[in-house]
């Protein structure tokens, strides 16, 4: 995949990825350590959900997919949704079905000049 190629998929990959900076500036650690998970959810805001489990904040989209988790010992730590993850497929799919169509018409060109070689010339 060349870099053009990898540029194009980041930037559609980044117009389903969810804001996760703007969701990491909206807290400080010393406040969600205060907060139950109704203030969490006011604090996301939609369609964000936001919950305290094994000593961590887990942050979760409209769809239910966990997008950011936040350990003490790690810092934040995202993940990949659905909606991602689609896009991420769809772009290489499209992207090997061009490059296999391409090395099929190359293999095919050569071997065309091969069946005109003479060996015995």
């Amino acid at each position: 995949m060349g870099n053009k190629f990898l540029a194009l998929r980041k930037s559609e990959v980044a117009k389903v990825a969810p804001d996760r900076a703007a969701l990491m500036g909206k807290i400080d650690m010393k406040e969600i350590r205060e907060a139950d998970e109704r203030w969490l959810r006011i604090l996301f805001g939609e369609p964000y959900e936001a919950e305290f489990q094994s000593g961590g904040v887990h942050v979760y989209d409209g769809n239910g997919d966990e997008v950011l988790t936040y350990t003490a010992d790690v810092g934040w730590h995202e993940k990949e949704s659905k909606a991602e993850t689609q896009v991420h497929g769809a772009l290489k799919a499209a992207y090997y079905d061009a490059f296999w169509a391409a090395r099929q018409e190359i293999n095919a060109g050569a071997v065309e000049m091969q069946g005109g070689f003479d060996a015995m010339a």
